[in-house]
């Protein structure tokens, strides 16, 4: 309830300080766990990307964020839910599952921070990691595009849904050299987009 009735707020507020424009959301799909995950320039990326989609997405969000009593309120009714950064947060990942499960949408910024540039940084392993270890899973790469200058035009770019069996048979354990690489491919499908 909260998070549709912030969403809308939202959504008003953004359109009026960039133009956005979205492409290819019809491939988005409609129902079943999805990773979404994109590059990661500004504190807005998951705001706008949760504006422009129907479906709630519930995304890892640094742990700092949570630390202040009301901040955390909000970011807990946005579906928001912390992750440490810099090492394996168990719990983080207990609940990234337990939302895939139930075959909802996680949102994912695989670079772990926003890049001061807006170049693409290399990904962390976490996303191959979730991917291989729910039992079925579709991955949406997106792209942002814009200066994030208000006023300015920002173009979020979706991708084609990649089915993770094309790098990994749920059978076969990876190791962490093969989660790092799988991470990297799947990211690279961001850049193509950009």
């Amino acid at each position: 309830m909260f998070y549709n009735f912030l969403r809308f707020v939202c959504s008003i507020f953004v359109h009026i300080l960039f133009r956005i424009q979205s492409k290819n959301i019809e491939c988005f799909p409609k129902d079943g766990a999805v990773i979404i995950y994109s590059n990661h320039k500004s504190m807005w990326d998951p705001v706008i990307i949760a504006c422009i989609l129907k479906r709630p997405v519930f995304f890892m969000a640094k742990q700092e964020l949570f630390e202040h009593s009301i901040m955390g309120f909000v970011f807990r009714n946005l579906n928001a839910f912390p992750v440490k950064r810099g090492m394996p947060d168990r719990r983080a990942i207990r609940k990234a599952l337990e939302i895939l499960n139930k075959k909802q949408v996680i949102g994912i910024f695989p670079e772990g921070t926003r890049s001061k540039d807006g170049k693409l940084q290399e990904p962390e392993p976490g996303i191959a990691m979730l991917a291989a270890k729910s039992k079925k899973v579709v991955l949406v790469p997106v792209a942002i595009k814009g200066n994030y200058k208000f006023f300015t035009q920002i173009d979020v770019i979706f991708g084609k849904p990649i089915n993770f069996d094309k790098y990994h048979q749920k059978h076969e354990r990876l190791n962490s050299k093969e989660l790092k690489q799988i991470s990297k491919d799947l990211f690279a499908e961001v850049s193509k987009l950009m």
